[in-house]
């Protein structure tokens, strides 16, 4: 079927009480405009983003992902309102999926009712225990009657359990054809995409309501309902990945990015955080560690170890309270308690508890390079830029400051020295 989808995206989000614009705010730490985008993409190539709020800040961050959407500007001093969000827009195809910019936890799965529908128009809509404070949807032999905002609604209406959800399927030559009719004759003074259901019933054209899950299509509006959002989120990734074999200890502790990866068999200790898009192949990550946009292959990592952003490592142990940043490590043991920053350690090297690369002189970052069967003695500072070589033993407690040949010992400590009977002389005897 040859379809359209229009994300709408202007809206200010003042509830949302913060600068971030309301589409920004991230959901399993991606901006939650991303999904109903990205569930697009699977059934069409013709998708819209209508923004006005923060419009630069939303527009170059939505085409950073997706260059290949279109980005329209809502002419909103003139034209408020959702109706007025479509105004200009043309459609490649016949049928047009409208869907809100603050609905994350949509899919595609979710929405094939609307895409399959054949009416002129598919609404969505939800069947609630208790509709008390939303417009009722009046429905008639499968159709679609009227839309009564609650405030109008009779007693008989009000008993009526079915509301609006907030997405539509149009038929394109109805939006070009309704959209300019549009009336701001009410309270908020704005055009409204639900009077297009009027027009279309006096018209008597056919408009299906499409039964959806509650769950699936609830828009995000506060920050109550972006954490409502990121519990449903983190659950539905868990539970895909367990599936596929991931072992996760306490899940409810651990947060997981949409975006990050996972292959062969993989296992998550309790309060684990995998952030941006990390690769993590059969690997362990221990208790309370941080990966964030980093590839961990045939690995243990922690626990209350710090994985940074540009980091890869491959067939290493990596300890507890370790930092590790934009560095590349095959084959390494660092234990505990070390920096590793702009670093590229190699096979069978040991990193001792207490070890820093000095990777940055308040100006500008250097880079340490550390060769094969290293042995790096604890509480060392390697000064950077430095490399060291193969087969090299670093004294515990040394300060290295310039490149060390293969096979060699470096040592830079100061020469020990014992004052006989000092602490009676100083502290006096008992």
């Amino acid at each position: 079927m040859s379809l359209s989808v229009v994300v709408l995206g202007a809206g200010q989000g003042s509830r949302m009480k913060s600068t971030t614009p309301k589409v920004l705010h991230k959901i399993s730490d991606k901006e939650m405009i991303f999904y109903p985008i990205e569930a697009s993409k699977e059934f069409s190539d013709d998708i819209t983003v209508v923004l006005y709020h923060q419009f630069e800040r939303v527009r170059d961050t939505v085409l950073g992902k997706f260059p290949d959407v279109n980005i329209h500007k809502q002419d909103a001093q003139n034209f408020p309102g959702t109706g007025g969000a479509l105004r200009g827009i043309e459609y490649k195809n016949e049928r047009v999926l409208i869907l809100n910019g603050d609905m994350p936890l949509v899919t595609k799965s979710s929405l094939e009712g609307l895409i399959n529908s054949t009416a002129d128009i598919a609404m969505s809509v939800i069947r609630l225990e208790n509709p008390a404070g939303y417009g009722r949807v009046v429905i008639d032999n499968n159709q679609v009657q009227k839309i009564v905002e609650e405030k109008d609604c009779t007693p008989e209406q009000k008993s009526i359990n079915t509301v609006n959800a907030g997405v539509y399927c149009v038929k394109a030559e109805l939006l070009e054809k309704y959209i300019p009719l549009l009336k701001n004759d009410n309270a908020q003074e704005e055009y409204y995409l639900t009077d297009i259901i009027k027009m279309a019933v006096d018209e008597g054209r056919t408009i299906e309501p499409i039964f959806v899950d509650e769950e699936e299509f609830k828009g995000v509006n506060s920050k109550f309902d972006l954490a409502v959002a990121e519990e449903i989120m983190q659950n539905r990734i868990k539970k895909s990945l367990m599936m596929q074999g991931v072992k996760m200890s306490l899940p409810s502790t651990i947060f997981i990015s949409a975006d990050a990866t996972f292959e062969e068999e993989c296992e998550l200790g309790s309060g684990v955080v995998i952030l941006g898009s990390s690769q993590i192949k059969a690997s362990q990550i221990k208790s309370n560690s941080v990966v964030e946009d980093a590839k961990i292959i045939n690995s243990s990592i922690g626990p209350m170890a710090r994985i940074r952003p540009k980091t890869k490592i491959y067939d290493s142990h990596i300890g507890n309270f370790v930092e590790v940043k934009n560095s590349t490590l095959q084959g390494v043991k660092a234990g505990h308690l070390s920096y590793l920053g702009d670093s590229q350690i190699d096979e069978g090297t040991n990193i001792g508890a207490g070890v820093i690369t000095c990777n940055y002189d308040g100006k500008a970052k250097y880079q340490t390079k550390i060769g094969k069967n290293v042995f790096v003695g604890s509480d060392s500072q390697i000064v950077a830029p430095v490399v060291i070589e193969d087969d090299v033993i670093i004294g515990a407690g040394s300060t290295i400051t310039k490149d060390v040949p293969k096979g060699s010992l470096a040592l830079s400590r100061t020469p020990m020295k014992i004052v006989k009977d000092f602490f009676y002389k100083f502290f006096g005897k008992k």
